[in-house]
């Protein structure tokens, strides 16, 4: 609880949520500040790393300007540390002895030298990329400061670990988590099932939580020997888009490549193992060596041009990919997320222009930098030209601009696949059946995918041009399906396929979907799980809340409903006698553990690193549900359209009719969505268009005809598209293109 007579206490609250620099804020960088009290660190640090025992030297610490003491601090690295480096990678924990010790909920700093990237930029664009497409770290630049003395740059990314796997998998902390890199250097993790003894695994696989090998061979020897059920424990879609990324970018130092490393496996609440790309400051070509069979040692650029789209399929050392390759279904997916990841970030020169963009941002700093390993001349220079003297070192776009050439006359890159459009749905009704619709021509076969939140998996269901399935007639190419719904939106994309080549739609897809909302007579309508300042309830207590609507003209008596966050118990709490919601109003409750106080106070609070919560009738029958990740301080989670539209983040409206104000720009990124913010989307009334730079933008139909265009998108930008047709549009700046949905 946070009250109104902790005046001083709040108020340093609000200075520091006012006044703290986002850590991974990607077009600002971080001050970090260490401050050790042992005069020879750096000799005790390297001491500390070759013992490999995870001892850490004491320090304290001011990030971005909000000081920690007891910090504990260690060097990390393999090839990019050594005892001679004036700059060594650096692994700082917040919490080391302190256990509440965190910035803005980030307990561990890990910061890259550069030592194999001369323009400095593979790291932190190559996880921008991935995670268009995919749960990566965030990543952004940091000034390292050393006893008051500057120290050097380095790119600061998110550590994968407990955190990351409860919030962005919507899992236990405590499960299942890998880092498949060798531990001492003479294993190999590519996946291979060497036998049921765990202990055969030791060598290849780091185990980073508190138990799991039993898992991870088991979840091997399915991949291996039982791939006709696979999706029952491995999240392939996230392992395809993983291994497409990895290729497109050339990203040798991962899987792909002949260490077969540099990633992590995790356990999600459905028993799947989900993959985690990892360690990307060689990727574009920094790590030269492709193996498997070629030559040893680095390879020709042309060599790395000419990648093929489908490495290591045929290679059963290397069974992700193989196996998956091998799969018809699967590798027309593939070579889907392959050019969808090429399309949207290399053809259209996207890539080139955020490598520009993203020095400009450490210029300064990289050439005051004491302790670089280039010169400015060569951190410019390598993002489009080799470094004379440092091998491997090709320039990106020297590298990138030979393989756009390359795949763009090869035999799997140009297939033509489906085309997906129109997609519409029928009367939504809760706990009854509803009809999808979708024009798909060049196809021989379709699913739907649908799931109801993100802590679910997407269930597949074929859909039909037979006349049978509300489809219109027979043969005419229009697609149907019908599909239950509950009391919960639902979550839904398609994929269709001929004999040559799959689409997805959206493209992103399974990342990013579509959303169906569903909205009974009472909804839960928004809520709070970190209320810092929006509103105090009559105790003056900043607590969690939950806001109910009622959808309908008459009022609604709410005795004996229940709510919860357990959907084990779904009768946690019940709504006291009396309680009655009003027509088309609102009602509050504060989900606080405290029933003793006045009004309407649920017996448990919300967790802000997300969860699920369920509205029940007196037979105990869900009215509705929402599940929501890692919520933002006085960020909410609500319906847009009020009291009928699907979840997403906003701006609180606590007691009234939610808005389309938009979230910000940095607030939004933090939910892992990138640059052009399109909110809502899907949209039938007012849609607003958010970027982190103004850009002149248009807006084209599937036909290609532009509709609308600007001069100028300024921070936030609004348009009333009540009268458009239902469909999909396409938003193109000059940097990027983004797809949105006209519902009516």
């Amino acid at each position: 609880m946070k009250k109104l007579t902790y005046f001083i206490a709040l108020l340093a609250l609000l200075s520091f949520k006012a006044n703290a620099q986002d850590l991974y804020d990607i077009d600002n960088v971080t001050v970090i500040e260490l401050t050790f009290w042992e005069p020879y660190w750096d000799d005790t640090l390297d001491a500390y790393y070759a013992n490999d025992v995870g001892q850490r030297l004491l320090a304290s610490c001011t990030v971005n300007g909000v000081a920690y003491d007891s910090v504990g601090v260690k060097y990390k690295g393999n090839s990019t540390y050594n005892a001679t480096n004036a700059k060594n990678p650096l692994n700082v924990k917040l919490d080391y002895i302190k256990g509440n010790q965190d910035y803005q909920g980030w307990y561990t700093l890990k910061l890259s030298n550069g030592k194999n990237d001369p323009s400095f930029v593979r790291e932190v664009l190559s996880y921008e990329i991935a995670r268009k497409y995919m749960e990566a770290p965030l990543s952004n630049y940091a000034k390292v400061y050393v006893n008051g003395n500057f120290h050097g740059v380095y790119s600061s990314s998110e550590s994968i670990n407990k955190k990351f796997v409860e919030e962005r998998f919507y899992s236990n902390k405590n499960n299942t988590l890998f880092k498949c890199n060798p531990v001492y250097g003479s294993g190999s993790p590519s996946l291979t099932y060497l036998g049921a003894d765990s202990s055969l695994y030791f060598n290849s696989y780091e185990l980073a939580s508190d138990f799991g090998w039993t898992d991870l061979v088991s979840y091997i020897n399915d991949l291996n020997n039982n791939f006709g059920s696979v999706e029952s424990t491995w999240d392939m879609d996230r392992a395809i888009w993983m291994i497409a990324f990895d290729n497109v970018l050339v990203s040798l130092d991962s899987y792909i490549g002949p260490l077969k490393q540099n990633y992590y496996l995790c356990k999600d609440d459905n028993g799947r193992f989900n993959s985690i790309v990892w360690d990307m400051n060689e990727s574009l070509g920094g790590f030269e060596m492709i193996g498997g069979g070629g030559p040893p040692g680095p390879s020709s650029i042309t060599s790395l041009q000419q990648l093929s789209p489908l490495l290591r399929m045929g290679d059963n050392t290397y069974p992700l990919v193989n196996n998956m390759l091998s799969n018809a279904r699967y590798q027309k997916m593939y070579m889907a997320h392959f050019r969808t990841i090429t399309e949207e970030n290399f053809t259209n020169g996207w890539y080139h222009a955020r490598a520009d963009s993203l020095q400009d941002i450490i210029s300064a700093d990289v050439s005051a930098d004491p302790n670089a390993f280039y010169t400015t001349t060569q951190f410019t220079n390598n993002v489009t030209s080799q470094i004379t003297g440092q091998g491997g070192a090709y320039g990106i776009t020297q590298l990138m601009d030979g393989r756009l050439t390359y795949l763009q006359s090869n035999a799997e890159y140009i297939k033509v696949g489906p085309a997906i459009s129109n997609i519409t749905n029928g009367t939504v009704v809760p706990n009854s059946t509803v009809d999808f619709t979708a024009d798909i021509s060049n196809a021989n076969y379709a699913y739907l995918g649908y799931r109801n939140s993100k802590a679910d998996i997407f269930v597949k269901t074929e859909m039909f041009d037979d006349g049978a399935h509300n489809d219109g007639a027979a043969g005419d190419g229009t697609y149907g399906v019908s599909v239950p719904v509950g009391v919960s939106d639902i979550q839904y994309y398609i994929y269709a396929e001929n004999n040559n080549a799959g689409k997805f739609s959206p493209v992103r897809a399974e990342y990013e979907f579509y959303t169906l909302a569903v909205a009974g007579d009472v909804v839960i309508n928004e809520l709070s799980a970190s209320n810092a300042t929006i509103m105090a309830d009559q105790n003056g207590e900043f607590d969690d809340w939950i806001e109910f609507y009622n959808n309908t003209g008459n009022p609604i008596v709410l005795d004996g409903y229940y709510l919860s966050d357990d959907a084990l118990d779904l009768t946690k709490w019940t709504f006291p006698a009396g309680t009655t919601i009003n027509a088309n109003d609102f009602l509050i409750v504060w989900a606080d553990n405290d029933t003793l106080q006045t009004g309407l106070h649920a017996n448990f609070k919300l967790s802000a690193s997300g969860e699920s919560l369920y509205f029940s009738n007196p037979s105990i029958s869900l009215v509705d549900e929402t599940t929501f990740g890692a919520q933002l301080t006085d960020i909410t989670w609500g319906r847009y359209p009020n009291g009928t539209g699907a979840f997403t983040i906003m701006n609180p409206t606590f007691n009234a009719v939610n808005s389309n104000t938009p979230v910000s720009v940095a607030e939004v990124n933090l939910e892992q969505h990138e640059e052009l913010v399109i909110y809502p989307n899907p949209a039938n009334g007012i849609v607003t268009f958010s970027n982190s730079s103004a850009e002149d933008f248009a807006i084209y139909n599937l036909l290609g005809d532009m509709i609308y265009q600007t001069r100028v998108l300024s921070a936030t930008q609004s348009l009333d598209i009540s009268n458009w047709p239902a469909g999909i549009y396409i938003v193109k700046t000059p940097t990027q293109s983004k797809k949105f949905i006209v519902s009516k």
